[in-house]
This record gives C-alpha cells, sequence and structure tokens, in this order.
C-alpha cells in the first residue's frame, strides 16, 4: 500500500502542496487531476523520492521513502516524468534495459533481455530497437521511456508505477493502449497513479481520482462520485455537463463552447 499523511512541500516560500493525504492500494489506479500548477508533478515528484516534503510522510508497503535502500526503492517504484533529457546517441533497446540497471550488477541475464523484449512488444516499439533515440518522434520516445519505466518493476507486482502525464505526445490509439497497459498491470497487483489531463480518460481507466487546487487536495472518490459539474467547475473552472454513459456506467464529460467576442482582442484589421 501507498500511504500518503499530510505532505507539504514549499520552496521560496512558495507553497506548492499543504497537508495533502491519501492512500493507494494494491490493484488500484489513481488519476490525478488538476489544473496547471496545481501541484500534481510535486505530488509525483515526492511520492518517487525525488523530492522530500517538508512536512508529512509517504509510506510504501510499510515503510517511509527515505528508509529505504536506493537499490531496493529503484525495484520497487518506477516514474515517468513529464521531461526526459537524453543528448547522447543511445538506441532504443539500450535505453530500454536502463530500466534494468538495478536488478544486475555487470552484465545483464538472459531474463533481463527477455523482460526488455516483452516490454518493448507491449509497448509497440519493437521495429525501433536499433533506431538512435533522438531521431524518434515525440510519441515514439515517449512510449520507449514507458517501456523503460515499465522494464525496472516488470517482475515485481508490488511496485509503485508512476506515470505523469504518459499520453500527452501520443496520438489516440496509443493513448487509450498506455491507459489499458497501466489498467492491466494494477490488475496484476501493482499500484498505479498517474496524471492525465483529460478527464474522460481518467474515467474510463482509473478506479479513483484525486483532484487538486492550489497543493490542495478537494476531492478524491470513484469517478461517478468526483466527475460533476460543481467539481469541475470548482477545479478548472469550466462549465460542463456529465451523463452517466449506460455501456461502461462511467461518467461522460462534456465540455460547453467558449466564446468570445473578437473586439476585445486589440488587433487592427
Amino acid at each position: 500500500m501507498l500511504r500518503v499523511e499530510k505532505v507539504s512541500f514549499e520552496i521560496n516560500g512558495r507553497k506548492l502542496l499543504k497537508e495533502v493525504s491519501f492512500q493507494v492500494r494494491k490493484g488500484e489506479v489513481l488519476a490525478i487531476l488538476g489544473a496547471n500548477g496545481a501541484g500534481k508533478s510535486t505530488l509525483m515528484q515526492i511520492l518517487c523520492g525525488d523530492r522530500k516534503p517538508n512536512s508529512g510522510v509517504v509510506n510504501l508497503n510499510g515503510i517511509a521513502l527515505p528508509d529505504y535502500d536506493v537499490r531496493v526503492l529503484a525495484k520497487s517504484r518506477a516514474l515517468l516524468s513529464q521531461q526526459q533529457h537524453i543528448s547522447l546517441a543511445f538506441k532504443v533497446a539500450e535505453l530500454v534495459l536502463m530500466g534494468r540497471y538495478p536488478h544486475y550488477k555487470s552484465s545483464p541475464t538472459a531474463r533481463d533481455l527477455k523482460i526488455v523484449e516483452e516490454v518493448m512488444a507491449i509497448c509497440g516499439i519493437t521495429a525501433l530497437a536499433d533506431r538512435v533515440y533522438m531521431s524518434l518522434s515525440g510519441g515514439e520516445q515517449q512510449r520507449v521511456q514507458l517501456a523503460r519505466v515499465l522494464a525496472q518493476v516488470w517482475d515485481n507486482p508490488d511496485s509503485l508505477l508512476l506515470l505523469d502525464e504518459p499520453i500527452s505526445a501520443l496520438d489516440m490509439h496509443y493513448q487509450q493502449k498506455v491507459l489499458a497497459i497501466a489498467k492491466a498491470l494494477s490488475r496484476r497487483g501493482f499500484m498505479v497513479v498517474l496524471v492525465v489531463h483529460d478527464v474522460n480518460f481518467a474515467a474510463i481507466y482509473a478506479d479513483r481520482i484525486l483532484m487538486l487546487k492550489n497543493g490542495r487536495k478537494l476531492f478524491d472518490g470513484t469517478p461517478v462520485e468526483v466527475l460533476n459539474k460543481t467539481n469541475l467547475y470548482t477545479v478548472f473552472s469550466v462549465e460542463a455537463s456529465v451523463e452517466l454513459n449506460p455501456k461502461i456506467l462511467k461518467p461522460v464529460v462534456q465540455l460547453e463552447e467558449l466564446k468570445l467576442e473578437a473586439d476585445v482582442f486589440d488587433v487592427k484589421a
């Protein structure tokens, strides 16, 4: 279980998170929603252990993150972050293999190589194995990074999988596929926390949704419980209608058109 208790974080006097608490159980997908600047990525970095909260604690499977051996933690949680800075000419297969570094000392085992093959196939990048990473499109790079992250925890179903905007650069097919992979892994026992901007994807693939605003947790519950007209306006300042899809029993959000009059712009014809 992932347990987050009253986590706060500030930098240069600016409070980015304010006493955020929640839990994620094995086999559960939690989607984090919020407007830009709500604290979503900061929270993900804290859940990963890359940042330490100013107050509060994060426990993973009964152990506080700072108490983990670095190598053990690397086998127990993996983060796909928004920004990936790769400047060297790594081939795709080499980059995915980096996810297995915590699992071997000098050279990868046959099992490590098999896992790399499996995750590349699942992410649809097998044909890219010998391509240089920097030559790929943004969407292809995102799928390669996902494969690397999956390789890191693939053989540990007690792991925490953190996905920060994993579908931002993908087309509709791969957006669905990536979220389907995340949900399938949760059914194997993984704890999955993901940040997405599309509330309808969150409604379909998440078991629970946590909504942040200005660093605070405002709502936490099932998609049916939290996705409603009032909450969406409170969190995103948008007008929307919400209906229940009778086929899948999940809410569907439809934004209302935002109209602006042209004469409010100082544009000369």
